[in-house]
């Protein structure tokens, strides 16, 4: 008779112990770098209100970060300057800026999103920080899910869903506006200038990041517990979500840089810095 083997049960590790050989650090290293750089330079611009729109030689640019302006002093602020009944409540210590009043809707679906969700729990926490690496000894003891308080409020991510849709059509209209052009007799004529296509280029990516969301994919498809006999559309759409799906990392990281990218190319032509070349 065989006697039964002996394993060794697995040892709890401290922080960064590991076996690993290859260089694990690379790639939550990568990406505390890459969030954190984003989170402060959009910080710093959402604070700023000013120099998020452009208008010269007829073609009008506004920033994707104050993308609804809802309050403000450019031509694209849809009910004009604030008034005075928002400056009263406005916090006195936080200096106004048409951003603040929408950030938080992008930013919240970006923030609850499964993939960010996983790649800052990593990064940032240490949760683990790589696959078979240690992490934090009070992580080992604290953790308790999302299903539990705070992190179960993540799942509030199908909500912002429907907020960062809307967003898409949006910046789609911005993005419109950045082709027209106003001539020297006050006509409004279709051109092209650098920015038009970089404002053209934010809502694609943005929109390969949002379409291919996993919540999305569950509302078409999962929701309704039908693969195969459900109606041609339904298995059309949930075929694209799914093919954006596979390349949900890429286009979460490309229209993170995009983003940031578009407001910063809007706020150099802004400053007189960078001058938009006009193609057509």
């Amino acid at each position: 008779m065989n006697e039964p083997a002996s394993l060794p049960l697995p040892q709890l590790r401290s922080l960064g112990e590991t076996s690993r050989k290859d260089a694990w650090w690379l790639q939550p290293a990568a990406t505390f770098a890459g969030l954190f750089a984003f989170i402060i330079y959009s910080t710093w611009a959402a604070f700023q209100g000013n120099h998020y729109w452009f208008a010269a030689g007829g073609a009008e640019y506004l920033s994707p970060f104050y993308s609804p302006e809802i309050f403000g002093n450019s031509p694209h602020a849809w009910f004009g300057p604030p008034p005075d009944w928002l400056m009263k409540i406005w916090p006195p210590f936080i200096p106004f800026s048409p951003a603040l009043l929408i950030l938080w809707a992008p930013g919240g679906f970006r923030f609850t999103c499964y993939y960010y969700r996983g790649a800052y729990y990593k990064a940032f926490w240490g949760d683990p920080p790589s696959c078979a690496v240690g992490e934090p000894g009070f992580r080992k003891k604290k953790y308790r899910g999302e299903n539990s308080f705070p992190l179960i409020i993540q799942n509030i991510h199908r909500y912002f869903l429907y907020l960062a849709l809307a967003f898409i059509g949006l910046l789609l209209f911005d993005a419109f506006k950045g082709f027209t052009f106003v001539d020297d007799d006050g006509h409004h004529r279709f051109g092209i200038g650098v920015g038009s296509l970089v404002l053209l280029i934010n809502p694609i990516l943005l929109g390969g990041y949002t379409f291919g969301c996993h919540s999305l994919r569950h509302l078409i498809g999962g929701r309704h517990d039908c693969m195969t006999n459900c109606s041609n559309a339904r298995q059309g759409a949930y075929k694209g979500v799914t093919c954006l799906n596979r390349k949900h990392m890429l286009f979460a990281w490309m229209s993170l840089f995009w983003v940031g990218f578009t407001d910063f190319y809007v706020r150099m032509c802004s400053t007189g810095v960078w001058t938009d070349l006009r193609i057509l």
